[in-house]
């Protein structure tokens, strides 16, 4: 049963707002989730129903806490599949620790098949120095997963090779050698996971925390489909938590508005606003089956070979696009009070905004779905 109870969720929504306007962390939310348990390990149908639930409340929170579930959603595909190297992620996890994801970088969009850190040898470990973009829960972590590229040294007598691993400090405030966290989170919208920039000069991930050797460019690993299914999976489902919002949104104001042209009527008479109504509700329909059937894919060990790259980025895809289409579909419907500023409706038209920015984009979708069926271009 989901620790998600209706008073939680409620105290939860009614700080949103809050975050949103004072462009502020989650902090509250992060306290009352980890006491409440939701950080600890569960299946990822259970996480990405929950996560879909969150995020109707509060967008950001459910996006920052998005990144922790990931991490431990990678572990436990692993565990799953017999590989206990991280087994000890889940037990952080249980423990209350909280993991962060710094993987993006400017100019890099190769994401995971390439690094523009770079990585050395060191005695005892690997030294990372580079740029971090959109480190989500940068002022609460404690376990912070990173990679870059080694090009020299030992292990790379093949060819330079991707280091993955985890830094770790005992509390959100302990510094760490190597580590500066910039105060740069600004955006438009989903502002309350305060994604900063996290900088890396040197930083060193001891040779026990290192978690995978990877060769440079696409792979089948085990460890790079954990990372894959569960980020693109929650990252879908939050989304389609938003739109489901949006619809509650566009139905409350379709019966609140009146016509005058109607001699009073609410809009909820009016033919086209059902119309409006009715398309965004059809467009959000389809996402519950497929990403509730992909989840317990995962969870099930279901082999899909090498479709699982396509149905997983087009899980993502259409719940982003069908989640901007909804929240229009509602901002339209709602008239000219929906473009204010304060309320919740222009908030959530700022949050699904970001929809189009988390891996994997449109582009590089399409083009490797093509390349999959119709070969590479000539």
């Amino acid at each position: 049963m989901s620790v998600l109870t209706p008073e939680l969720l409620d105290r939860i929504r009614s700080r949103a707002a809050g975050y949103d306007r004072d462009n502020a962390f989650f902090t509250e939310d992060l306290e009352e989730l980890r006491a409440a348990g939701y950080l600890a390990p569960r299946s990822l149908l259970e996480t990405a129903r929950d996560q879909r639930l969150l995020a109707a409340y509060a967008p950001a929170t459910a996006l920052g806490v998005n990144m922790h579930l990931i991490w431990i959603g990678v572990a436990r595909v692993l565990h799953d599949r017999g590989d206990t190297s991280l087994d000890w992620m889940l037990e952080d996890a249980a423990n209350g620790e909280l993991f962060a994801f710094a993987i993006s970088e400017g100019g890099n969009d190769l994401v995971l098949w390439d690094s523009l850190v770079e990585v050395e040898r060191v005695d005892g470990g690997f030294a990372f120095t580079g740029t971090k973009v959109f480190t989500s829960l940068s002022p609460a972590w404690t376990r912070l997963g990173i990679f870059g590229k080694q090009t020299t040294g030992e292990g790379t007598e093949g060819g330079p090779r991707l280091v993955h691993g985890f830094l770790r400090r005992e509390t959100p405030v302990t510094p760490i050698a190597g580590v500066t966290t910039l105060s740069d989170w600004n955006t438009l919208g989903m502002r309350a996971t305060q994604s900063n920039t996290t900088r890396l000069d040197h930083a060193v991930v001891p040779d026990a925390d290192v978690s995978r050797f990877l060769p440079v460019g696409p792979n089948g690993n085990p460890f790079v489909f954990g990372i894959f299914s569960n980020f693109l999976l929650l990252m879908g489902s939050v989304y389609a938590g938003i739109a489901d919002r949006g619809l509650e949104l566009a139905v409350a104001a379709a019966h609140g508005r009146t016509s005058l042209k109607n001699a009073g009527a609410s809009y909820a008479q009016d033919p086209d606003i059902r119309w409006r109504v009715a398309d965004a509700a059809l467009a959000l329909d389809g996402l519950r089956p497929e990403l509730e059937g992909l989840a317990s894919d995962v969870d099930t060990l279901v082999d899909y070979g090498g479709n699982w790259f396509r149905y997983l980025t087009g899980a993502k895809h259409r719940s982003t696009e069908a989640a901007r289409y909804v929240v229009d579909q509602a901002m339209r419907t709602a008239g000219g009070s929906g473009y204010s500023a304060s309320g919740e409706l222009a908030r959530l038209q700022r949050d699904v905004l970001a929809g189009i920015y988390h891996p994997s984009d449109t582009e590089s979708i399409h083009s490797t779905v093509a390349g999959a069926l119709l070969g590479p271009l000539a």
